[in-house]
């Protein structure tokens, strides 16, 4: 199967530091859904592994969650793209969870409900525990410099292997070619 792994915020839309609460908060960033739809034609599936540590602060609840994805999914389905399945830590960063990336929980649920190997699996964030997490279950990591991603490449300390774009629709290119 191939299989393509994105963060969301930072990546597919704009990030915001209040937190993306509600769906009309939700804007993807310029040539990100038309990139997923890119990654579908080529026969990938993508699934989006994100930190949504709000639903776990009380600033929004799952149903809130949803409703953003669901505004994400129809936005994609009207260019004839899909996500096929998004996995997400609810929890603050205080509660120091096995979910919550950095640390590889998400990722290995992936792995464990799709039945595969996340080895050189394409994996694509804009900040540095993205990364980690990646690099923990020997996915490829991909930096893309939306979102935190160039204050993320400046900071340095980036995990060996890892590919540097500028954007999510940059990376596809280099995924598909």
């Amino acid at each position: 199967m191939k299989l393509v792994i994105l963060d969301r915020d930072g990546v597919v839309n704009h990030d915001s530091e209040s937190f993306i609460k509600s769906p009309e908060e939700w804007r993807p960033i310029a040539g990100s859904l038309e990139a997923i739809a890119r990654l579908n034609q080529a026969g990938y599936h993508v699934v989006l592994a994100t930190n949504q540590s709000g639903v776990g602060r009380g600033l929004f609840e799952v149903s809130t969650l949803n409703a953003i994805h669901d505004k994400m999914h129809r936005a994609l389905a009207q260019i004839g793209g899909r996500i096929d399945a998004i996995f997400f830590c609810p929890h603050a960063q205080d509660a120091n969870c096995e979910c919550r990336k950095p640390k590889p929980g998400l990722l290995r649920e992936i792995a464990h409900r799709f039945n595969v190997d996340l080895k050189g699996v394409p994996n694509v964030g804009d900040s540095l525990r993205d990364l980690q997490a990646a690099t923990a279950v020997e996915s490829s990591p991909i930096l893309v410099l939306t979102g935190k991603g160039s204050q993320t490449e400046r900071n340095g300390g980036l995990p060996d292997g890892t590919q540097v774009f500028a954007d999510l629709a940059d990376a596809v290119r280099f995924i598909v070619r």
